[in-house]
């Protein structure tokens, strides 16, 4: 490890853009060390980790220690357990003896923790990043500027339209604003839900559970072949390691990609007690019914084709790929649960020459986590499933991410990053 060059006067070490809980975490973890000066930026007023999806009761599919920092630091002053304690909630959380945090809980913990960061800034939104002089630049709207040695690039991913209904007129929504417009989806007449992630199970339990108070249809329909469980066994979790980042990171860029499409449900999947939930309560609909159908279809292996919209009403075609037909669903209301993806920010384009891309033309993410050509610049976090595997989306490997940033920030190690901690091998 090269000892780290001095920053020059009025710059930063690095510059955080963007506050989800990767980078809020790095902040945390920055936050005590007297070597390393960062400043973070992010447009919104305040933290929010996906406000649209708080629905009652649904909960983390991690548990509690992967929180922000407690699997870098375990006496970190802005671990969960700390939260707790400071909202009088630690022996209830004990006596609950549920390993999850609240959705709600969660984010609330973020907001907690960035409210106690004098690093962080909310409500500065990046315009432009260019290359000056040896540092990054980092332009905001205000007209405000940063300088920098190092970038590290948390902005997230954005919610994902699929193409069929790119252009299309009406109300449809994304899964990400279903709690801020669940009134007036519940008010049409007939609901059909694309998608079969947790999130897209997690809404239809609901609509399933309020389905007689509205008397809306309610369809689910997903390409899946099945309506997969989250793969949760401990063997499987040994994949979020560094032994597997290690492994996966150096096969061939193709069969990453190949790989990246068969593993989704490894971390796409729904939890298997919230699968059980529903057929349960399928069930319970059907006795209840006196013998009527429930009015409800699920649908798998059902592709989204093309997708219309006229007088209130969407005309959604879909082809069934096992059997290979064609069929339609007329439907009021339009929700897609079609999961994220990644677009590079506009305001990196000054410096894309400076920034390493793979054949698929995707950021080509070093086993550092850097992306710029000199390989210790610019760190992204998140993004980076082709490259880093599962371990990229997954909030228990961000404590190991953000140490090995720090360490090639330092230029040292200040926390330990660890080299192994699966029992299997997956290189021979």
């Amino acid at each position: 490890m090269t000892a780290r060059p001095e920053a020059p006067e009025n710059a930063y070490d690095f510059v955080g853009i963007g506050l989800g809980p990767f980078n809020l975490g790095l902040a945390c973890l920055t936050e005590p060390i007297a070597g390393l000066n960062g400043v973070f930026l992010d447009s919104k007023p305040h933290f929010e980790w996906h406000a649209g999806m708080f629905l009652n009761g649904a909960h983390l599919q991690t548990p509690f220690m992967s929180d922000l920092v407690t699997l870098a630091d375990p006496t970190s002053p802005y671990s969960f357990l700390n939260y707790l304690k400071e909202k009088g909630r630690l022996y209830r959380f004990y006596i609950r003896e549920n390993f999850y945090p609240l959705r709600t809980e969660y984010d609330d913990y973020c907001r907690w923790a960035a409210g106690k960061l004098g690093s962080v800034r909310f409500g500065t939104t990046v315009t432009e990043v260019t290359y000056e002089d040896g540092l990054y630049v980092v332009h905001t709207q205000a007209g405000e500027t940063f300088r920098a040695r190092h970038l590290v690039l948390g902005t997230g991913t954005t919610p994902y339209v699929p193409q069929a209904c790119q252009g299309l007129a009406g109300d449809f929504l994304h899964n990400s604003q279903y709690m801020h417009r669940k009134a007036e989806l519940q008010r049409k007449k007939s609901i059909t839900i694309v998608g079969s992630g947790q999130s897209a199970a997690e809404i239809y339990h609901e609509l399933l559970a309020e389905i007689d108070a509205h008397g809306y249809q309610l369809n689910w329909v997903t390409r899946s072949p099945r309506f997969f469980p989250l793969e949760y066994t401990k063997l499987t979790l040994e994949m979020t390691s560094p032994d597997y980042i290690d492994y996966f990171r150096a096969l061939p860029e193709e069969t990453r990609y190949r790989l990246e499409k068969q593993q989704k449900g490894l971390f796409k999947g729904i939890n298997s007690d919230l699968i059980d939930s529903i057929f349960d309560l399928l069930y319970q609909k059907d006795v209840e019914s006196g013998g009527r159908p429930v009015p409800t279809r699920l649908l798998t292996n059902s592709t989204l084709a093309h997708a219309g919209y006229e007088d209130g009403t969407y005309t959604l075609g879909f082809h069934q790929d096992e059997q290979g037909k064609d069929f339609e669903i007329r439907t009021e209301g339009l929700l897609l649960a079609t999961g994220y993806h990644y677009e590079p920010p506009a305001f990196l384009a000054p410096i894309r020459d400076r920034l390493r891309f793979d054949g698929h033309g995707r950021f080509d993410v070093a086993r550092n986590y850097a992306i710029d050509v000199t390989g210790r610049g610019v760190f992204l976090q998140n993004a980076g499933v082709h490259t880093h595997s599962i371990t990229s989306p997954d909030l228990g490997m961000g404590a190991y991410r953000n140490s090995y940033i720090i360490r090639e920030l330092l230029g040292s190690e200040y926390y330990p990053v660890e080299k192994t901690i699966a029992f299997q091998e997956f290189a021979v």
